[in-house]
């Protein structure tokens, strides 16, 4: 049975005074918390102190985005091995916001997850429709394409482990939600598309998170859906009660 995640992007918010008084109060709320995962992304500056109070604690740490090179002349860019040495277990990739905000392509993402994978980082892999991709009928197409170009050269072994995360672009910082129907018919599709890229057992094995104004009023509803195993919350996750509610709601 998969287990249920609930994952944190604290986006661009929180210096590192704010992040460590966050990490404090969600550890004391969550951290003898096992039967769901929580994994916590605070933005780059605050990711060394927030590991070092997580140590001691089920609860996993993620980055927001990272370079698929090693090392060179990328100003501003972050490595997969820099993410690595300060206790970074995950990283969000493909999230909605570096693509339409920062450009980011497919092909882009297929390079950052074959190398997150290369250096055993779990790749938390976003994918997920505007709003005039749905109402224009594309938003299976579109999703499939995302899918098939952000995993291509990806083998079964290598992927197995990832997390998929659905996040139509239209919920995200709107305060519209999917509907726990809608969420699960598409969750429902990415599941066969990965069955058919690559296996029924890797495809019932892989965690499928929802993304999109997840609060604590609809994350109960939403995560109880056949496929939907767990939340990439984004706003609600600022506040430690907020999150803690989301969790205990999963």
């Amino acid at each position: 049975m998969r287990k249920k995640i609930v994952a944190g992007n604290w986006k661009m918010n929180n210096d590192l005074n704010e992040s460590i008084s966050l990490i404090n109060e969600i550890k004391e709320i969550l951290v003898d918390r096992d039967d769901v995962k929580v994994i916590v992304a605070p933005p780059f500056t605050s990711l060394d102190s927030v590991s070092q109070l997580l140590r001691g604690t089920e609860i996993g740490l993620s980055a927001q985005n990272m370079c698929y090179e090693d090392s060179g002349a990328f100003t501003g860019a972050v490595s997969a091995k820099m993410l690595k040495s300060v206790g970074c277990e995950y990283v969000i990739l493909g999230h909605s916001e570096r693509r339409t905000l920062f450009g980011e392509t497919n092909g882009d993402v297929n390079k950052k997850i074959k190398k997150a994978i290369s250096e055993s980082l779990i790749p938390i892999f976003c994918v997920g429709e505007t709003l005039e991709e749905r109402e224009a009928g594309k938003m299976k197409k579109v999703i499939k394409k995302q899918i098939k170009k952000g995993l291509k050269g990806i083998s079964e072994e290598d992927f197995s482990g990832a997390i998929v995360a659905y996040e139509p672009v239209w919920a995200i910082g709107t305060g519209k939600t999917a509907t726990p129907e809608q969420a699960q018919e598409v969750h429902a599709f990415i599941r066969n598309l990965l069955k058919e890229l690559y296996s029924e057992t890797l495809a019932e094995n892989t965690t499928i998170q929802y993304g999109g104004s997840v609060k604590p009023e609809n994350a109960s509803e939403l995560i109880g859906q056949k496929d939907i195993d767990g939340a990439l919350v984004g706003g609600a996750c600022l506040k430690a009660d907020s999150f803690a509610n989301i969790v205990k709601n999963a």
